[in-house]
């Protein structure tokens, strides 16, 4: 493979690699992450064209020295894995960037990684490093946070007693495990489900088991705020409530949310009965992923949570300001005497696009400002009034608004309804801020709108900022319609979702655009004929259950079955999707339920599910798990090549499928559209390629011939001979069946044949 550029290894069980490796010339990206290796070829350092190299999550504890050798080499990513020691050669990188080598057992590096000139970057964090050479140490693009740095070194013990301290274990649990042990001596751990753990050394007194579960989220065990979006599945970690005598550190991997601005993310965790935030620090691993890295005091549940940025302080009776990190100008300021004992108070603040509330409003000069939200502990009023300041709504300025249309609204929970009251407070505007004094703390938002009753608009206001439109779709495997898949899509994220899905499946159109609120739970019927064909947990009468979370996978693969005769005709029935618990009176077509929209709140969209008219001879293939539509290539004096056939000859291709679709006769850039299609299934590839060209070849002659002499000519005998072997076994078939139905004369030459014998040829 001289060309191959990239080759990606990742996530398989590999302990080893080959030496061969060493004669690729144009490899530049190499990546076996999440495998077993043990050990690296030496003839690695032969790839002088290589750039970007990531062994992370392997089982490596030394290097081979030729590893200096790799001249091009830019980022090199041994994370997670058993080092204890480092090459001198690394010195050699003269290209290098990146390294990254967090989670070792490294106690020492080698000092020429100081003189790298184009290192911007270093990670050495959660290693067993004492000392470094001062450049590193000094370095600001060197991480070295969980190193005993300046402890006494091992080799040379102050005491006796350090001698024999051992190294803190490491652990990598498989998944079939759910359990593991923590000594004293204190541990990391790796678990299956991408969680980290990092026991220090005296975090527990005593051995202890920690059991640990990732649940799917529900809306009863995650608590989310009106504006937070969950980013991962829950963590349970027991025993529950265990106080560790160190903090341990805990990482989630969560994949990033679009929106970030004036957003952030923290790990929730219950403590006791109320649940709360930790401090959490963001950690960048590729650019789609990242860990939430925090410290756990205890041991309960823990969930990923994009919120809104929030800010917080201890106010004391001296008073004190607070500011809004991601929106500047909001503010509040404690007077001295607001409070006699301190108090904790924290703010949040939304943004509302304004095209969002002119649409909603029909208005095309309204405009609001960000929504504040204020909350404290202690005494819900203060001895003293605290001055509020807002920014006036967008494109507003004291010097030219009509203060008539201006409007404070207030909400306090449980209420309904948000209050004006601009006739409540003193409005005091500058030319870019308007300030206002209150004693107790709870929702505000400054509306700038010629429309009356505010406080209803605002509460249809509030409850869009909290919307997701979404669209439901519902999909049939093409080659087995009784596996059907239901999912709930983000609106932007149709279409890329639907070009993905569309080679292995078929179905309607998707569902008109509906609204759901993050955790809202939601049931998928199936109506006319259609049941779901097993127990599920999460199949209640029927009815499959969702939660839809914005940034979650909200999806579902569904076995159905009839109770009707498919084999007379098919079964055209449907899937309908409703809010809540579905009604008892459900609408038996589409139509139906669409007209009952406005009387049925519950409903949302129902979508045609078909499954097709069974013949005699599919059933043993239905029960056999197939659902082959007929395809028959060739005639039947040469032989015909059916489906099932077509399916054997993809799955012995295997690498080769490229050659031969070349000699089929399919195009370069129809070849390249195959791969980038099906770039993670490579059965995926062959079958469409020999597929699509079968359909394109039906009804032609020679087209089995064509075939089989593309397999020759890409040096697959074997397949060409299997392929003949069923050509010739249909042709004997075809001939026998033609003579049992008295279709052809009998071969003179046959035994028992009363046709007259033709004369012997006279001898020469």
């Amino acid at each position: 493979m001289r060309g191959l550029g990239a080759l990606l290894l990742s996530h398989n069980c590999l302990s080893e690699l080959p030496e061969a490796l060493g004669a690729l010339p144009a490899l530049t990206f190499l990546a076996v992450t999440h495998n077993r290796l043990q050990t690296l070829p030496p003839a690695l350092g032969a790839l002088s064209t290589l750039q970007r190299l990531d062994l992370s999550q392997n089982l490596l504890d030394t290097l081979p020295p030729e590893i200096g050798g790799l001249g091009s080499l830019l980022e090199l990513n041994l994370a997670s894995n058993r080092l204890q020691s480092l090459p001198a050669s690394l010195a050699g990188l003269r290209s290098l960037r990146l390294l990254v080598l967090h989670s070792n057992l490294l106690a020492s590096v080698p000092a020429g990684l100081a003189h790298l000139p184009l290192l911007t970057r270093l990670d050495l964090r959660d290693n067993q490093l004492r000392d470094l050479p001062p450049e590193l140490l000094d370095a600001p693009f060197v991480r070295l946070q969980g190193n005993p740095l300046g402890e006494a070194s091992p080799d040379v013990p102050s005491s006796p007693v350090a001698a024999l301290i051992p190294e803190m274990p490491r652990l990598f649990l498989t998944s079939d495990l759910d359990s593991f042990p923590v000594t004293p001596r204190g541990c990391s751990v790796t678990l299956a489900c991408g969680v980290r753990l990092q026991f220090p050394a005296g975090a527990t007194a005593t051995p202890i088991t920690i059991r640990y579960r990732l649940l799917l989220p529900e809306p009863g065990l995650v608590p989310l705020g009106p504006h937070d979006a969950l980013l991962s599945h829950v963590l349970e970690l027991q025993p529950h409530g265990v106080a560790f005598q160190q903090d341990v550190g805990l990482w989630l991997l969560f994949t990033p949310p679009r929106a970030r601005r004036c957003r952030e993310v923290v790990v929730r965790t219950r403590n006791d009965n109320s649940w709360g935030d930790l401090e959490t620090h963001l950690e960048e691993e590729a650019p789609q992923r990242l860990w939430a890295h925090c410290q756990a005091p205890h041991f309960s549940w823990f969930l990923v949570v994009s919120r809104p940025v929030s800010n917080a302080c201890l106010v004391p009776p001296e008073g004190t300001l607070l500011c809004s990190s991601g929106h500047p100008g909001v503010k509040v300021i404690f007077p001295p005497g607001a409070t006699e004992e301190p108090r904790r108070v924290s703010m949040q603040v939304v943004r509302m696009a304004g095209r969002e509330l002119q649409a909603l409003l029909g208005e095309p000069e309204a405009a609001v400002s960000p929504l504040l939200c204020l909350s404290q502990s202690g005494p819900p009023s203060f001895l003293r009034p605290v001055t509020v300041q807002l920014p006036l709504p967008s494109g507003i300025t004291g010097l030219s608004l009509d203060r008539s249309r201006l409007h404070l609204l207030y909400w306090a929970p449980p209420a309904v309804t948000w209050d004006d009251i601009t006739a409540q407070v003193v409005l005091e505007l500058t030319h870019l801020y308007a300030r206002f004094q209150v004693t107790h703390f709870s929702w505000y938002w400054l509306w700038y709108t010629t429309k009356n009753c505010v406080g209803g608009l605002a509460r249809k206001a509030w409850e869009r900022l909290r919307l997701h439109r979404v669209n439901l779709i519902a999909l049939q495997r093409r080659r087995d319609p009784e596996q059907v898949l239901l999912q709930c899509l983000p609106r932007n994220k149709v279409d890329a979702t639907l070009r993905r899905l569309l080679e292995r499946y078929r179905g309607p159109e998707p569902s008109d655009t509906v609204e759901m609120f993050e955790g809202e739970e939601f049931f998928a019927a199936f109506e006319r004929g259609i049941d779901v064909d097993a127990d599920r947990p999460d199949c209640v009468e029927g009815r499959i259950c969702f939660v839809f979370y914005s940034h979650l996978k909200n999806v579902k693969e569904v076995y159905v079955t009839t109770t009707l005769d498919r084999e007379a005709q098919a079964v055209r029935g449907q899937v309908s999707f409703y809010r809540g618990t579905v009604p008892v009176q459900v609408p038996e077509e589409a139509e139906a339920a669409r007209q009952r929209k406005g009387a049925d709140a519950l409903w949302m969209a129902t979508l045609p599910i078909k499954l097709p008219r069974l013949r005699s001879s599919e059933e043993p293939r239905r029960r056999a798990g197939l659902s082959l539509a007929p395809l028959n290539l060739g005639d039947a004096e040469t032989g015909f090549l059916t489906q099932s056939n077509l399916l054997s000859v993809a799955g012995r291709l295997g690498p080769d499928w490229p050659t031969v679709a070349l000699h089929l006769g399919v195009s370069y850039r129809e070849l390249q559209r195959i791969r980038h299609e099906f770039r993670d299934d490579l059965d995926g590839q062959i079958r469409h390629m020999l597929f699509s060209w079968a359909e394109r070849q039906a009804g032609q002659p020679g087209a089995v011939g064509l075939l089989v002499q593309a397999l020759e000519q890409s040096d697959r005998q074997d397949v060409a001979e299997e392929v003949r072997a069923v050509l010739e076994l249909g042709c004997r078939k075809y001939q026998d069946g033609i003579r049992r139905t008295g279709l052809a004369p009998k071969d003179p030459a046959l035994p028992g044949s009363s046709a007259p014998q033709p004369p012997e040829p006279a001898q020469a």
